[in-house]
């Protein structure tokens, strides 16, 4: 499964942006039994969790850092996941990844993702 990070820029602090990851799907492979789930990696810093979503878009999980300031949500007619963010900080700053679960439920486990974009850049200044 290929999957396509877009959305990112370069915004000031207090901003808001939309990342979307796609899966084109021109194999006929689809994302929508899968769990999803962004990463970011800041330079100089290992990739860390942001947020999951199950494959039904029931459940989902967020890191301390961006609980109440992001949402990730998915689409799956759409083959879709979305993640907004919202009051971004300089923090925020670093390269998002998408990638889709081995299974169908949460996880913050970088391990349990079998399959990644190829990340969008946000930075965001203050």
């Amino acid at each position: 499964v290929q999957l396509q990070a877009s959305g990112g820029g370069l915004v000031q602090t207090g901003a808001s942006l939309r990342l979307s990851c796609a899966a084109p799907g021109r194999t006929g492979r689809t994302i929508s039994n899968n769990s999803m789930g962004w990463f970011r990696q800041a330079p100089g810093k290992e990739r860390e969790f942001v947020a999951a979503i199950n494959w039904r878009g029931g459940t989902t999980s967020y890191s301390d850092s961006v609980k109440d300031r992001f949402t990730i949500s998915r689409d799956n007619a759409k083959n879709t996941v979305y993640l907004q963010m919202n009051g971004l900080k300089t923090e925020d700053t670093a390269v998002y990844y998408c990638a889709a679960g081995r299974g169908s439920t949460v996880t913050s486990n970088t391990q349990e993702y079998r399959y990644w974009g190829q990340g969008t850049l946000v930075t965001v200044s203050s």
